[in-house]
């Protein structure tokens, strides 16, 4: 349904009022003036989806008793779609919307209420008037009992903390909004004043953070020679066990476990996260591929880059904790051989490229079945790689003079400063191409729309690295299978693709009874004495039927690699380790 709203998206004035009347019951009600209508049909609009995750999630499903009226009197509407409510205002200027949204999904891209605090996120609450996404509004916030914050990246009006103004839609969705008793804290970096807002307490140490969280900020505005911000306030979510984070235009959501800050990985997990979620305010929140902008908050937004916005982005948020020296080498090189590790360890490597798995997000990421390990990849690890991969060619390649950081600085001054629109696949290519000084089709061939098994000692030797298996000498037999104990049975969760369940019709849900006749009854003994070729006869229970499976051991698949230097790195290879590492 298309509306002609030309004369509304002028003179049309929008305003919300938020209160918390049954917040022990996770409702946020919602009160919505538009003003100045001129008009014969008014659509109100609830998003599908909140960019940066992408899924359709149907926020619509959480509104209930919504109501129209102006100057008290109740008007009809009708319901065209799922997300959409189509209100006949002929004569009318001036609509009341009241509705109530039900909030109660723990998670960085969903509202949550409870009598604690109040987390908006605003593509899930606020509906916006079809045609009027470039309209400003302002929403006004009565707090619960003794909520005395507000924490958002949107602007006060006339200093009132409870009174803030979104200029468009856009800004408004990408800006979510925590209301509580938050424990608020600030530093300045890079010429702006960030916040952070931390909710459910936790062992944080607010000094250090300080300190080290201005260190990432100043090294990532460093590859992008600006920071495009005034403020910036991290949202923290602290749980008993959290984690997770959504990127925003001047913010950030973060999960994060409550008691982990004080052990060396918990606090490095937590940097890595913010530093992740930071880099995104350059990459995908302002150079971004070209689909993902203007939002169509109604469908599915596809793009087969999202290796470059998020795996580029995973990539950067360890070697920036390196480059700022907030990590040793050592540490660094782990923590890619991890990803390594990920990659390599996932069968699906030679179903999907990560060019499939950026397009396909929408379907598979993150909707995973049991088979998913075996059919995707993930465009966050192997984007991460793949990131890698280049930097060290762009080293390598330019005589140490570039990296993948002039890339990205490239790029954003010239799509997102020059152009004002996004990149297209060819575009971002030809971006690496500048920098390397070389045609990138072979690379593109197989590993962005291939599938091809990586040299990673290509790569990693540029930089007098190389990559040892420690799993190599190992021939440990292996079923193939992930399984979990639920009411004293032993369940089979996962099938390895090419594994010896998987050969030999092993299934998910069996539930494993006995191995030759002897009964199961400790998953890590099924495998005890046994040895690769050796034939085993294993009793399952499947749908309530016992059936028994022939099985003949085959080898443990799995590689455990590990980054270590060559024996005699030459001059040069010291040169890019250097730089790359920032030694």
């Amino acid at each position: 349904m298309n509306i002609n709203t030309s004369n509304a998206v002028t003179l049309a004035k929008i305003s919300y009022n938020v209160t918390f009347p049954e917040v022990q019951a996770h409702y946020v009600d919602i009160e919505m003036n538009i003003e100045h209508l001129n008009q014969s049909t008014l659509v109100l609009k609830m998003p599908v989806w909140t960019p940066g995750s992408y899924l359709v999630r149907e926020f619509a499903k959480s509104v209930e008793s919504f109501t129209v009226s102006t100057n008290g009197k109740e008007i009809p509407f009708v319901k065209t779609r799922k997300n959409w409510w189509s209100i006949n205002t002929k004569g009318l200027n001036h609509v009341t919307i009241k509705y109530k949204v039900y909030c109660f999904e723990v998670s960085v891209r969903t509202a949550f209420v409870d009598i604690s605090h109040a987390f908006l996120s605003t593509s899930g609450i606020f509906m916006y008037p079809e045609g009027m996404l470039n309209q400003p509004s302002t929403i006004h916030i009565v707090p619960f009992g003794g909520w005395d914050k507000v924490s958002t990246s949107l602007d006060m009006v006339n200093n009132d903390p409870f009174t803030v103004h979104a200029p468009n839609y856009d800004i408004l969705f990408d800006s979510p909004i925590e209301v509580g008793n938050q424990d608020v804290f600030g530093f300045d970096a890079a010429g702006v004043h960030y916040q952070f807002a931390m909710y459910g307490g936790g062992n944080y140490d607010k000094e250090k953070l300080k300190v080290d969280v201005a260190k990432i900020v100043e090294q990532e505005t460093a590859v992008y020679g600006e920071n495009p911000n005034k403020h910036y306030v991290f949202i923290v979510h602290n749980y008993f066990r959290g984690g997770g984070g959504l990127e925003h235009l001047s913010s950030t959501v973060l999960g994060a476990s409550r008691d982990a800050y004080g052990t060396p990985r918990g606090y490095q997990n937590f940097l890595s996260l913010v530093a992740h979620e930071h880099f995104h305010l350059w990459n995908v929140k302002r150079l971004r591929p070209i689909a993902l902008g203007p939002f169509d908050y109604d469908n599915e937004n596809y793009t087969t880059d999202l290796w470059i916005a998020e795996g580029f982005t995973a990539y950067y948020e360890d070697i920036i904790l390196r480059h700022a020296k907030l990590i040793d080498a050592d540490n660094y090189l782990g923590v890619m051989a991890n990803d390594i590790n990920q990659v390599e360890n996932t069968p699906g490597k030679k179903i999907q490229s990560i060019a499939d798995a950026s397009y396909d997000a929408w379907i598979k990421a993150y909707r995973p079945t049991e088979n998913s390990n075996n059919s995707t990849i993930s465009y966050y690890s192997k984007g991460s790689v793949a990131a890698m991969l280049l930097d060290l060619e762009i080293i390598n390649d330019s005589q140490t003079k570039y990296s993948l950081d002039d890339v990205m600085k490239y790029m954003y001054h010239e799509y997102y400063k020059n152009l004002k629109r996004g990149y297209t696949d060819a575009e971002f290519k030809k971006g690496l191409e500048k920098f390397s000084g070389k045609n990138l089709d072979d690379f593109y061939k197989k590993y962005v729309y291939g599938v091809a098994d990586v040299d990673y000692n290509k790569y990693l030797g540029y930089a007098g690295y190389q990559l040892t298996d420690e799993a190599a000498g190992n021939n440990d037999p292996s079923l193939g299978i992930m399984t979990a104990t639920i009411g004293g049975k032993i369940v089979v969760t996962n099938v390895l693709r090419d594994g010896t369940a998987w050969v030999d019709g092993i299934n998910v849900n069996d539930e494993i009874v006995s191995v030759d006749g002897t009964p199961v009854t400790d998953v890590n003994g099924i495998l005890a004495n046994k040895k690769v070729g050796d034939k085993l006869s294993i009793t399952v229970n499947r749908d309530g039927l016992s059936l028994v499976l022939p099985v003949t051991l085959l080898k443990n698949s799995l590689v455990k690699y590990k980054i270590e230097t060559v024996a005699t790195p030459s001059a040069q290879q010291l040169k890019v380790r250097s730089k790359w590492l920032k030694l």
